[in-house]
């Protein structure tokens, strides 16, 4: 059994990472975070023993070299610990989850280079920084205490959980080093801003649940195709650039947008198929359904419900319209200029 083949048994299934567009997010996460807060830190000590690494060990595959054999998966959750330093000794290692304990430190993996898969969710972790990991796929380090998106290097990485932290910006994310990031989880953070995120590798975006006001660049992220911003705070949608030119769903449920016209700033979006905006003041308005198709044409989509040939034919005959009295007003203005003879 490869490494490839393997993986596939931990990576997500797409729809699950789309699944939030129709339905409400069930992850309690405000209450987590305030359970996190109420629980003290001062836990007794709980190394791991080399007892529990028998338990938890299993997935017989051969090692690097094909010389000798290794069991590769360690499953160590909920285990009250504190220390995993016994780790340093078993390079082997491909898959670990040493989810729901009470780690603050977890440098002991920086000695595990065939590492995969990494699940380090609901400990007590400040940073997710570790040293260049060369083949790590999937990492999840979510309702943890991260500050910050530093020393995050690993050049195969695909899927980077940070979701139900305490980050506010995104820095230290180098394009040149995660060349093969393509899914980021920032959902329940504190982000104010969506500068940092340049990374043109990335398809699905999951920015929910933060403190967001406007998009802001993003231009870079050509092959997005997935772009979640839901419960946000967000009332313009300048910042869409013509440069996200994969974009084909937009959820910006439970968010500010009051004007309509805001609409006209998602034109440049070409494959832009899908937008999600319940709960908008907008969609308060009269002929909202309407208005959105007469601004974004190519919409297949808006909220839970289909266009059909009726609505686009009538957005067509509107859209018509208004180029006619646009063209009639410039003619207007044009003769104005020149004035009589």
């Amino acid at each position: 059994m490869s490494d490839e083949d393997d993986l596939e048994d931990f990576e997500p299934d797409q729809d699950d990472l789309e699944r939030e567009e129709d339905e409400k997010d069930t992850e309690d996460w405000e209450d987590d975070r305030k359970e996190e807060e109420d629980v003290s830190e001062e836990w007794m000590p709980t190394p791991l023993t080399e007892d529990m690494m028998k338990e938890g060990l299993s997935l017989l595959c051969k090692t690097g070299n094909g010389l000798a054999h290794a069991y590769v998966k360690l499953e160590v959750k909920e285990r009250e610990l504190t220390d995993i330093q016994l780790l340093r000794s078993y390079i082997h290692l491909r898959y670990v989850d040493i989810s729901e304990n009470h780690l603050t430190d977890v440098s002991a993996l920086n000695h595990l280079t065939h590492l995969l898969w990494l699940k380090a969710d609901g400990n007590r972790l400040r940073s997710a920084q570790l040293n260049e990991l060369p083949y790590l796929q999937i990492a999840s380090f979510a309702y943890n205490q991260i500050m910050d998106t530093e020393g995050i290097c690993h050049p195969r990485l695909g899927i980077l959980n940070l979701k139900g932290n305490h980050i506010r910006s995104v820095t230290g994310m180098d394009p040149e080093r995660l060349i093969s990031l393509h899914t980021l989880e920032l959902r329940g953070n504190q982000l104010e801003s969506t500068v940092g995120i340049n990374l043109p590798t990335l398809k699905n975006l999951f920015l929910a649940q933060n403190m967001l006001k406007k998009v802001e660049g993003l231009e870079q992220l050509k092959n997005l195709t997935t772009l979640h911003l839901r419960d946000n705070q967000i009332d313009t949608l300048s910042g869409f650039s013509e440069g996200m030119k994969s974009l084909q769903y937009l959820n910006l449920r439970a968010n500010m947008v009051s004007n309509l016209q805001e609409l006209a700033k998602l034109q440049n979006l070409p494959k832009l198929r899908a937008l999600v905006l319940l709960d908008n003041p907008c969609t308060d308005e009269t002929d909202y359904r309407q208005e959105a198709l007469v601004h974004i044409p190519q919409l297949e989509r808006l909220d839970k419900e289909f266009f059909e040939e009726e609505d686009r034919a009538e957005a067509n005959e509107i859209r018509q319209r208004m180029k006619e009295e646009q063209e009639q007003e410039q003619d207007a203005e044009t003769e104005q200029d020149i004035g009589p003879d």
